[in-house]
């Protein structure tokens, strides 16, 4: 068993799951990183493998096809040793032997890191957003535009009485 510290409490779990979309050949696998609370190795497996199997859903996409979520198991649970706080490490990888040019492929520049890039489309990828979340975020979209929209008129109107002359 690995090194667990006195007083460790969270664990890195990584929940795998497979997205299958009705009418669709291929499936999407996500590999999600979960934090657990537990005081035991034990105990952090049990409630790592609960929490995955809360993810088990199915529902409907926007085109009205049967979206699958199935958690298949853990591919790694391991213990964190630090303190959860900024700066904390949460894992590491260790790779051994690497040349100099092979080091520094493993360095991205800030704009390739994943925070930087623009959210972009995969066209080959099949639709498992669900159609009710999609529904709720654009009704709140419109909310948003309309209260924004009446906001501009709320403010274009006393613009109006801020301009128009008095009279004594």
């Amino acid at each position: 068993m690995a090194y667990i510290p006195k007083g460790a409490q969270w664990f890195l779990g990584q929940h795998v799951e497979e997205i299958r979309v009705q009418k669709h050949k291929r499936s999407v696998v996500h590999i999600n990183y979960v934090l657990i609370q537990a005081k035991t190795p034990n105990e952090a497996y049990r409630k790592a493998m609960e929490l995955g199997k809360q993810a088990n859903a199915k529902y409907k996409n926007r085109a009205g096809e049967t979206v699958t979520i199935r958690f298949l198991g853990l591919r790694n649970l391991d213990v964190i040793h630090d303190t959860l706080e900024h700066g904390c490490e949460i894992m590491f990888s260790e790779r051994v032997g690497m040349t100099k040019a092979g080091i520094q492929k493993l360095v991205r520049k800030k704009e390739e890191l994943e925070l930087f890039l623009p959210v972009r489309k995969q066209p080959t990828v099949p639709d498992y957003a669900s159609k009710t979340i999609m529904d709720e975020v654009a009704r709140q979209l419109r909310l948003k535009a309309l209260n924004k929209a009446q906001g501009l008129k709320q403010n274009l109107e006393k613009s109006k009485t801020l301009l128009r002359p008095q009279i004594i």
